[in-house]
């Protein structure tokens, strides 16, 4: 089995996170995810999480339900977060967004958000992993591994 962990993955997408606050319409938040080519945005009241926004909560509490996305404030559409830590395996958190039907987990260390996780990010690793695994093998067959003299 192929084992990662969250942090290797912020690692990997480096440190810039963008947010929303709670008092911003959720056309802003639509307008920031598509100048920033993102599908969610923690939700932030000063360092607290108070949620995350998503393309999914556009279409399906705004746009479906004919409400103005000018007229309708972030913290109107957001539900309680479900958060992971750096430490959490990729796994565990394939499995979390299973169960809770998200696509996106904030990440928080020490009651502070370091990052955000898209379910495309563990994919992601998860297809890098795998490949990196064949080619060792493949090595490891064909005599070229290290050590295989």
């Amino acid at each position: 089995m192929i084992t990662g962990t969250i942090n290797e993955i912020l690692t990997l997408k480096g440190p810039q996170l963008w947010n929303v606050g709670p008092d911003a319409t959720v056309f802003e938040a639509i307008q920031l995810m598509a100048e920033k080519n993102i599908g969610a945005l923690p939700v932030m009241s000063g360092d607290k999480l108070l949620g995350v926004m998503s393309e999914r909560d556009y279409t399906r509490k705004i746009a479906v339900k004919g409400r103005s996305s000018r007229d309708t404030k972030v913290q109107e559409i957001i539900a309680s977060p479900v958060t992971v830590s750096p430490s959490q395996t990729v796994e565990e958190c394939m499995r979390l967004m299973t169960e809770h039907r998200v696509r996106h987990l904030p990440v928080l260390e020490g009651g502070r958000v370091v990052g955000l996780v898209s379910i495309g990010d563990l994919v992601n690793w998860i297809i890098g992993a795998q490949s990196a695994a064949i080619h060792q093998l493949e090595g490891y067959i064909s005599g070229h591994y290290p050590g295989a003299d």
